[in-house]
């Protein structure tokens, strides 16, 4: 079978790899693979951490996920001898105020009435496990099932894994799906070439609604969801484990990596295509990263970068087959693209080889949104 995949971030990158495994003929086809939203994503595997009310089939789909993560790491790491930075020693909420405290007890209770566990700390208890942390934290909440990964280096042990499998990459823009007796045919490129496709799997991100060629509806609308990530540098021991804050209402996450690298983010920005990396974007990061940790202000400064994460129209993936013969669709992935990579892989290969949606996705599907002409 004859597979083309559109877009080379980390969704396309699995699929490409599981389904080369299974023994496939893969193109994926990107003009710049590991790049865009998973090399600036910070890396949360975070799904019971990000919860917020309505989203309940997210969460277990996260949750099943971030469960398949070890194995997932430990094969692809075997494959390719990278190592992807992969941590599940839990995440730390906290509190900066009253108010704040408040809403992550009201988060607390919610969660409990799913069957999770977070457990209860106080400022003082939170200072113990992040002792930089200021001292007027008022309280917080450990989530030992969370953890987070390196989207640096887990992107290119993804491309690094699939071309040892024979995956085929193709640095062009895909301008269009070719159809032909209303079914999936192929892929034009920009250079006006074509690529035969038995199936095609579009994960283009945030560029998944612009692909020509298709009927209109065949693909929901996919927004572009700016967010501005700041990296620092520490050469002593700053943070331990990944921490997520609440400051004045703003929410904020910092985490640390091995090498000494703090990556704290993410603005979110409904600014379209706008990659642009700005002086208050940065303001903000450094403003809420402060008053949680006052001494982050004497670390090096590294890097600041944009991505566009896509965005559907209820901020869920979208995963399964579209109203086209042999149009998959992977995309929509919003914040959740990194934790869902296991999952989303396994159900794309699953649909595009078998023809199947494993029940795990199907809350998911494309036809859960009436779109049309």
């Amino acid at each position: 079978m004859e597979i083309v995949i559109i877009g080379a971030g980390v969704v396309g990158l699995a699929t490409a790899w599981r389904t080369a495994a299974r023994g496939a003929s893969v193109t994926l086809v990107d003009p710049d693979p590991a790049s865009g939203a998973s090399a600036v994503a910070a890396g949360m595997l975070t799904p019971v951490s990000e919860l917020t009310y309505g989203e309940e089939p997210l969460l277990r789909l996260g949750l099943t996920s971030l469960a398949r993560y070890p194995a997932f790491v430990a094969e692809l790491e075997e494959l390719t001898g990278a190592d992807t930075g992969l941590r599940t020693d839990g995440v730390l909420q906290v509190a900066f105020d009253a108010d704040d405290l408040a809403y992550l007890d009201d988060l607390r209770r919610f969660q409990e009435t799913l069957g999770l566990s977070p457990q209860t700390l106080t400022g003082r208890e939170c200072r113990r496990q992040e002792p930089m942390l200021a001292p007027g934290v008022r309280g917080g909440l450990l989530v030992p099932e969370d953890g987070s990964i390196d989207p640096r280096r887990l992107t290119p042990a993804l491309l690094a894994a699939a071309e040892k499998l024979g995956v085929r990459l193709v640095r062009r823009r895909a301008e269009a799906v070719l159809v032909e007796r209303d079914a999936v045919a192929g892929v034009r490129l920009d250079d006006g070439s074509r690529l035969p496709a038995d199936r095609v799997l579009l994960a283009a991100g945030p560029w998944s609604s612009d692909i020509g060629g298709l009927p209109p509806g065949t693909v929901p609308p996919v927004r572009p969801v700016k967010g501005q990530v700041l990296r620092l540098r520490t050469r002593v021991p700053f943070l331990r484990r990944c921490t997520r804050g609440l400051v004045k209402g703003s929410s904020i996450y910092l985490v640390p990596r091995a090498d000494g690298e703090i990556v704290v983010g993410a603005t979110q920005e409904e600014m379209g295509f706008d990659t642009r990396v700005t002086a208050g974007g940065l303001w903000e990061l450094l403003r809420d990263a402060r008053e949680l940790l006052p001494g982050i202000t004497e670390l090096e400064f590294a890097e600041v970068s944009a991505g566009l994460r896509p965005g559907s129209p209820d901020n869920a993936p979208v995963l399964g087959p579209s109203a086209l013969p042999g149009l998959v669709l992977g995309t929509g992935h919003f914040r959740n693209g990194i934790l869902l990579t296991p999952v989303s892989a396994d159900a794309l290969t699953e649909t595009l080889l078998d023809g199947t949606v494993p029940e795990e996705a199907r809350p998911f599907t494309p036809d859960r949104f009436e779109v049309t002409a």
